[in-house]
């Protein structure tokens, strides 16, 4: 099950194409996170945000599928989140998606289409 997952999420030749399909705004920013994994943690970086995930370039591999928690260090907010992309290009690139809809990245002035969930 896993590789028909990957195998679909590496179909996607043109990320414009994909953009219609997004349920927020992306936000390029580097942001220092850290990641906790099922017995393992790492430091990274985030490269692109939106209310939902992110697209995050980490220290050391992560399992498409694992579960995560991410840790914003400019924010002190963390979430859950599981991985659901990994890059063949760049094998410590993936993305995440959060658990719950949350601007924990600290975006002061986030997109209009940033409308988070109550808890």
């Amino acid at each position: 099950m896993r590789s028909v997952h990957r195998s679909r999420a590496m179909t996607i030749a043109n990320p414009e194409q994909h953009k219609d399909l997004r349920r927020s705004t992306r936000v390029p920013i580097r942001v220092r996170i850290d990641v906790e994994a099922t017995g393992s943690s790492c430091e990274g970086e985030t490269i692109v945000v939106n209310l939902h995930g992110a697209l995050v370039k980490t220290s050391s591999q992560l399992e498409l599928g694992a579960r995560i928690t991410v840790y914003v260090q400019l924010t002190g907010k963390s979430s859950g989140a599981r991985v659901v992309f990994a890059s063949r290009e760049r094998p410590l690139e993936f993305g995440i998606g959060l658990d719950q809809p949350k601007n924990i990245w600290g975006i002061s002035l986030p997109p209009a289409d940033w409308r988070e969930e109550p808890e």
